[in-house]
C-alpha cells in the first residue's frame, strides 16, 4: 500500500484533536499534518509529544483553504483530510487506501461513520436537486420519510452494508487520490464552511472519478465541537447559493436560492430549538435574499504559515 498523508483542519479544537491525531501519528506509512485555522484555544498545544507536522495560519480562510495547505505540504500518493472531531485507526485507513489499488477509476473513498455512541451516520448522500430543495422547506421529508425524491441524504441502512459507488458523502473524513485532486485543483477554497465536500465529490464525478463508500472502514464522527450549529446556519445558506451559482445553470439557480430562502423562513417559524436556532434560520433568509459574494474571503495574499515539527 503506498503511504497516506493525513491532513487535520483545526479550529478551537482543543478538546478532541489529540485523541484523533494520537492513533495515527507513530504510523510509519502515514504522515500527520495538523493545519490550524488561527485558533484561539491554543488547540496545537495539545497534540505536544506527537510525531506531527503543524501548520499555524495567520488567519482563518476556511477549511477548504486549510485542507490545500495541508495537502500541499505532503507528496505521498493518497491524502486523508479528517475532521479535528473524527477518529479512525490506522487499519481503517489502510482498508481505504486498498480500494484505490482495486480500481484505478476511483478518486474518493469514505468510510463508515458512526456518532460518539455507535448510531449510524447517514454520511452517502444524493447531490443537490430543486426537488429536494422545496421538499425539505415544505417539510415533506416528514410526510413521506420514506421517497428518496425529498431528501438528499442516503437512508437505507442497507446502502450502509456494502462497498458501492455514491454521488457524494460528508467531507469529516475522506481518502482522496492526489493525482485526482491535482487535477482538479484541489478543494475549492470560494466555499468558507460546507457544501465544499459536495462541490469536490461534484468536480472529480465531472474528470470521470468514481466517488466510493467502503464499510469495511470505520471513524467515529462526533460532530459540531467547533461552535454550535445555530450559529452556523447563514454560513450554511451562503455554501448552499454558492454551489448552485458554479454547478447550476442561471434559472436553475435562481430557482433554488428561492426554495432555500423558503426554507429558511419556513424553519424559523416552525423551529422549536428555540430562540437562537430561530435567529440563524432568520439570518440564514436574510443571506438567501442577498446577493452572494464571488469569493466568501478574498484577501489579497493569504499569510505564509508558520511551520514546526512536534
Amino acid at each position: 500500500m503506498g503511504s497516506v498523508d493525513v491532513v487535520i483542519v483545526s479550529y478551537n479544537s482543543a478538546k478532541t484533536l489529540r485523541s484523533v491525531v494520537e492513533p495515527l501519528a507513530g504510523e510509519a506509512d502515514l504522515s500527520v499534518t495538523v493545519v490550524d485555522n488561527a485558533s484561539a484555544d491554543h488547540s496545537v498545544d495539545s497534540i505536544s509529544g506527537l510525531r506531527a507536522t503543524v501548520l499555524r495560519l495567520a488567519a482563518n480562510f476556511g477549511f477548504a483553504h486549510g485542507c490545500n495547505r495541508g495537502s500541499e505540504a505532503g507528496s505521498a500518493p493518497f491524502v486523508l483530510f479528517l475532521n479535528p472531531d473524527c477518529r479512525i485507526d490506522p487499519t481503517s485507513v489502510r482498508k481505504l487506501a486498498a480500494v484505490f489499488q482495486q480500481d484505478s477509476s476511483v478518486g474518493l473513498v469514505a468510510p463508515l461513520l458512526v456518532d460518539g455512541t455507535g448510531e449510524l451516520d447517514f454520511s452517502q448522500r444524493r447531490f443537490p436537486c430543486l426537488r429536494s430543495t422545496f421538499a425539505q422547506a415544505l417539510f415533506l421529508h416528514r410526510c413521506f420519510p420514506q421517497s428518496t425524491w425529498v431528501d438528499e441524504a442516503v437512508r437505507d441502512p442497507d446502502a450502509y452494508r456494502r462497498q458501492r459507488s455514491v454521488d457524494w458523502v460528508s467531507g469529516a473524513c475522506v481518502l482522496v487520490r492526489r493525482s485526482a485532486l491535482e487535477r482538479i485543483g484541489g478543494w475549492n477554497e470560494n466555499f468558507f464552511l460546507y457544501g465544499e465536500d459536495i462541490d469536490l465529490c461534484a468536480r472529480l464525478a465531472s474528470f470521470g472519478y468514481d466517488v466510493r463508500f467502503e464499510p469495511g472502514a470505520k471513524a467515529i464522527h462526533q460532530g459540531g465541537s467547533s461552535a454550535p450549529r445555530a450559529q452556523l446556519l447563514p454560513t450554511l445558506t451562503e455554501s448552499r447559493l454558492r454551489y448552485g451559482q458554479l454547478h447550476f445553470g442561471t434559472t436553475r439557480a435562481a430557482t433554488a436560492r428561492l426554495g432555500v430562502a423558503i426554507g429558511e423562513l419556513t424553519h424559523a417559524v416552525l423551529t422549536t430549538k428555540g430562540r437562537q436556532w430561530r435567529r440563524g434560520h432568520l439570518s440564514g433568509f436574510r443571506v438567501a435574499c442577498s446577493s452572494i459574494p464571488t469569493s466568501p474571503r478574498p484577501p489579497a495574499s493569504v499569510p505564509p504559515a508558520a511551520v514546526s515539527q512536534q
